[in-house]
């Protein structure tokens, strides 16, 4: 890091919408993959990552959207450092707006289209007071509504079981504390199990078993926020040891548990 450089730091904004704003110097993040859209807003600096295969810069008041289950990275495009603003949406909202539709991609990662900024300003200019659930869901619509203008698919459509493949996403978020197969799934769907395999992936972004992984690091870095240690957050959510837990966090996150919970002022 730079001679002088603050430190790096991460705040949670209000309410039980995953939001955050941070400041970072060098490399903020590893290469990793959620299963999440990642919409952000950059606020000061040069905010650059590789993305798809070429490296992407967002200045202020430029716009990222990251697509569930793609690689990218994260870091300070100049050694001044970059401020951001980010929220994390679940492809099952987008859905519950879309009703089935593929989900919308913007292949660049970066925008600076003023519909998208209209669309995604509600949801990140109010940091200091939580959403009020109609205000997300509104504000939700809105922007699937666009992403789904501007995102030029081009791949051509073809059916999809919606109903199956939510039938398996809200299977996985009751059964988080078990082993999940593909053969659950197409015993409670009712749906081949490959064909809802692929269906999930469009839908929602991601396999069914990477959603489970994220679901499970939810559960552990709330129950991290709220005290517990590394060790007991892992074996409560059913990763094989703390080691098993913190390359899943990594790959998921681009950071070590470690290292969120310092930037977030936690010590553990």
């Amino acid at each position: 890091m730079t001679k002088g450089v603050k430190a790096s730091w991460v705040h949670n904004a209000c309410g039980d919408i995953h939001r955050i704003e941070a400041w970072f110097a060098g490399v903020a993040f590893a290469p990793h993959r959620h299963d999440t859209y990642t919409i952000g807003i950059t606020l000061e600096g040069v905010q650059s990552f590789d993305y798809r295969g070429a490296t992407r810069h967002s200045l202020p008041g430029g716009l990222v959207i990251l697509h569930p289950d793609e690689v990218h990275d994260g870091r300070a495009g100049t050694d001044a450092g970059f401020r951001y603003r980010t929220i994390y949406i679940e492809p099952s909202m987008i859905q519950s707006a879309l009703g089935g539709k593929r989900l919308p991609f913007i292949d660049s990662g970066v925008s600076s289209d003023q519909r998208l900024l209209r669309a995604v300003t509600p949801l990140l200019e109010e940091y200091d007071q939580p959403l009020d659930p109609l205000e997300y869901q509104d504000a939700v619509y809105d922007l699937a509504t666009v992403l789904d203008e501007i995102s030029g698919l081009s791949k051509p459509a073809r059916t999809r079981n919606y109903k199956a493949a939510e039938r398996a996403r809200q299977y996985i978020h009751e059964h988080l504390a078990e082993g999940i197969s593909l053969a659950d799934l197409e015993h409670i769907s009712g749906h081949d199990r490959w064909q809802l395999s692929r269906d999930f992936r469009d839908l929602f972004g991601t396999s069914p078993y990477h959603y489970l992984i994220m679901r499970r690091l939810d559960v552990a870095r709330a129950m991290i926020l709220a005290g517990h240690t590394l060790a007991d957050a892992a074996a409560a959510c059913e990763f094989a040891d703390q080691s098993h837990f913190t390359r899943h966090f990594k790959k998921a996150y681009g950071i070590t548990p470690k290292r969120w919970t310092t930037a977030l002022g936690y010590q553990h």
